[in-house]
């Protein structure tokens, strides 16, 4: 991984995104800010609802139109925002790519597999039919034994293993910068989910910048070098992944990781007592405050906390708490 004193590939700076309903705004993603760096895996890990996809597609400009996005996003020092919608389709795709969370749902039904591969070359490459073609059959052959057969078939024909490997093939092709992947391994079964987390190892070790977008903690244990912890669109916790894991200062993220087996931890485990808010309704304090064991008169008194409120004495390590968790979960562990 590249120091991080090096320049981001991507910078996003006080990222919003609401969506425009006959109640009113729902505000989606409130003020995300966090860089990605050459050759680092940053997770963005919350239940389903935290606004984890709406970042991603924030990011690239591919939100509904009734859609209000705030802040500024930067590729390589440029914003995104700034470009013309040509611009802005070179870099989707060629710079940045996006393996989506419905691999099936994300092909164009009416197409063949090899002409949806064809058509990202002869857009960002400026080949002709038959170049095109054949490159997107290579591109298939890296993921898929019989990249022929697959270039002839229908998304519909495609079982969910297939699909997924195809949408990798097409992330990858343009061997982009950037990889967003929102929740790649799910509905996936065993031996396809190592083959999918592997591949993600080897683009970043090759100096890739991945943002891994999940709920799985597994997968973040394995891959991720930062992890950024979202709840009710905003992000509550941030820092590198041994110090999520191991000393985590958010009521949110402790709940979160005391609620997963571990083959350490003897004790039961405790399940993460209510649900997420409703970001349509929410207040100006702490939206995490009606699930929280640890709120004090503070909590209910002051408008929720940034996420610099707490001194975690670790560098990279912010947390929105003005009550933070201090318990040591290498100790606890051994003590079960």
């Amino acid at each position: 991984m590249n120091s991080e004193q090096d320049p981001p590939l991507l910078a996003v700076r006080h990222l919003s995104a609401s969506y425009r309903t006959r109640e009113g705004p729902l505000p989606a993603v409130r003020d995300i800010s966090f860089d990605l760096h050459a050759g680092e895996v940053l997770a963005l890990v919350g239940e389903s609802g935290a606004g984890k996809t709406t970042v991603a597609q924030a990011i690239l400009g591919v939100l509904p139109p009734r859609t209000n996005v705030e802040g500024d996003v930067r590729y390589r020092g440029v914003s995104l925002q700034s470009m013309s919608e040509a611009d802005l389709r070179r870099v989707r795709g060629e710079e940045i790519a996006l393996i989506f969370q419905d691999a099936l749902a994300s092909l164009t039904p009416t197409i063949p597999i090899g002409d949806q591969l064809a058509e990202l070359y002869r857009a960002h490459r400026d080949m002709d039919r038959a170049g095109a073609r054949a490159a997107g059959i290579a591109a298939l052959a890296t993921v898929l034994p019989d990249p022929e057969r697959v270039a002839a078939m229908y998304p519909f024909q495609l079982s969910g293993g297939m699909a997924q490997r195809v949408m990798i093939a097409m992330a990858t092709a343009l061997q982009p910068s950037i990889i967003i992947a929102d929740e790649p391994t799910s509905s996936l079964d065993p031996a396809l989910r190592m083959e999918t987390l592997e591949r993600l190892e080897a683009l970043r070790n090759a100096g890739t910048g991945v943002l891994l977008i999940t709920h799985d903690f597994g997968i973040v244990a394995r891959l991720a070098d930062r992890v950024s912890v979202m709840y009710a669109g905003a992000v509550v916790e941030t820092g590198d992944v041994h110090t999520i894991f191991r000393r985590p200062r958010h009521p949110y993220t402790y709940g979160l990781l005391q609620s997963l087996p571990s083959i350490a931890h003897r004790g039961p485990l405790v399940p993460l007592r209510g649900q997420p808010p409703d970001v349509a309704t929410l207040g100006e304090e702490c939206p995490f405050l009606p699930r929280c064991s640890k709120a004090v008169s503070l909590c209910r008194v002051q408008p929720a906390p940034a996420l610099d409120a707490a001194d975690t004495g670790v560098p990279g390590h912010a947390v929105a708490c003005y009550n933070p968790i201090s318990v040591d979960r290498n100790r606890q562990d051994a003590a079960g």
